[in-house]
């Protein structure tokens, strides 16, 4: 994935309702959701809902298909997934890293951060 992608997947998901929305989306899995619901779930007007997704699905976050008269909207859940195969591409400076039962990235590196910087920092 291009840097200019990951610029645009990351402005997209840079607003609080987009960022719920996506969520949601996620949530509902490959089935979905229509507008209607989307917008009752999330408390938005069906104008404002409509521009935020068209936002995600121009940046690819999300996709659109008719069902019928229904739109079904569904997360891009591969872009996804790369988006944050890229985010985590050099985690723990290549090393192997578990996630604590929290769901919390930790790694077994030093902590080189300033004191009280990391939220986990190393013995």
């Amino acid at each position: 994935m291009k840097d200019e992608d990951i610029v645009r997947l990351l402005a997209a998901l840079a607003q609080a309702h987009r960022l719920r929305a996506f969520r949601a989306l996620v949530v509902a899995g490959p089935e979905g959701l229509t507008p209607g619901v989307l917008a009752e779930q999330l408390g938005l007007p069906a104008a404002t809902l409509s521009f935020h997704l068209k936002e995600m699905l121009h940046a690819g976050l999300i996709g659109c298909t008719r069902d019928g008269r229904r739109l079904i909207y569904r997360a891009d859940f591969a872009r996804m997934n790369a988006l944050l195969a890229f985010l985590t591409d050099n985690c723990c400076a290549g090393q192997p890293c578990g996630l604590t039962p929290a769901g919390d990235l930790s790694c077994d590196l030093p902590c080189d951060c300033p004191a009280g910087a990391c939220a986990d920092p190393a013995p």
